[in-house]
């Protein structure tokens, strides 16, 4: 079966929706800071669905748009001006950053407050900790939807790809839930005989229908979280068609967990006002 993150996002929204009408009747308008270095324009269509999904939402959305030949020290004193003003919430900051910026520099100068990202170095401690407040957008989306299904709970799950974005977190969150975790990657060996062995698939590794059926338990859970162009058109990591056949569930791309992870960097920000306003 198909596995559409619209269904859930219908679900998550109204979720959200709720909580940020709590907030408003405290009068605590939760809002989020979205920083774009540059005129990349993956970078600029991102930050355009963000305001039209904070505007549905009810959450205010601030664009910051600076040059692409900002100075580090000036994009640096732009983020300590935000973790400073209390009616902004949360802080976004868009990867990836020009060549002159340290992005290591610019994650740990965020309040960890106010790290919707979840990737400020103390937030991704807690996270494997299990304590933080913001988990990576992605990795909570791919979560969500993965429980959408199925209990996680004793199942053996396999996360190909091991970046500090999508992998790690996922594999983390994944353990938490008491799955049994298989971390893969460009150098792990006899890839298939491992990804045969997954009740819980999740691919994220920027390589377009690198896996098709032959790479899927029948009946597993397969998580696309990849993002490529052929022609013009969007494709997953995964090869849909082939693998749709024989998994009992799977997400399409577009449509399946890129839905999601906007939604989670609002669930983000609710729960930022919340803590910043001491209601949790």
């Amino acid at each position: 079966m198909i596995l559409d993150g619209k269904e859930i996002a219908l679900r998550l929204q109204n979720e959200i929706k709720t909580n940020v009408e709590e907030l408003k009747k405290r009068l605590i308008n939760p809002a989020l800071a979205v920083i774009q270095v540059g005129e990349e324009k993956a970078s600029e269509s991102y930050a355009k669905n963000i305001r039209r999904e904070g505007e549905n939402l009810g959450i205010y959305v601030e664009h910051h748009k600076l040059a692409s030949d900002i100075s580090e020290e000036e994009l640096l004193y732009n983020i300590k001006n935000l973790n400073l003003r209390k009616d902004i919430h949360g802080i976004l900051i868009e990867l990836p950053l020009p060549q002159q910026i340290n992005k290591t520099k610019v994650i740990e100068t965020i309040s960890p407050e106010k790290d919707v990202d979840g990737f400020h170095p103390i937030n991704f401690g807690k996270l494997f900790e299990g304590t933080t407040p913001f988990q990576p957008a992605t990795a909570q989306a791919i979560l969500t939807a993965i429980k959408s299904v199925v209990s996680i709970e004793g199942k053996h799950a396999v996360v190909i790809g091991r970046s500090n974005i999508v992998g790690k977190p996922t594999a983390a969150l994944l353990l938490q839930e008491n799955a049994t975790v298989t971390i893969c990657h460009s150098k792990t060996r006899n890839l298939k005989d491992i990804t045969n062995l997954a009740d819980i698939l999740v691919v994220s590794v920027g390589k377009p229908k690198l896996i098709d059926r032959n790479y899927v338990k029948p009946g597993a859970v397969v998580i696309d979280a990849g993002i490529n162009k052929i022609d013009g058109k969007l494709v997953g990591d995964v090869d849909f068609d082939s693998v749709k056949a024989i998994a009992s569930y799977i997400t399409p791309v577009p449509g399946g967990i890129g839905v999601l992870t906007t939604l989670m960097l609002f669930r983000n920000t609710v729960k930022a006002a919340n803590l910043q306003s001491k209601i949790i």
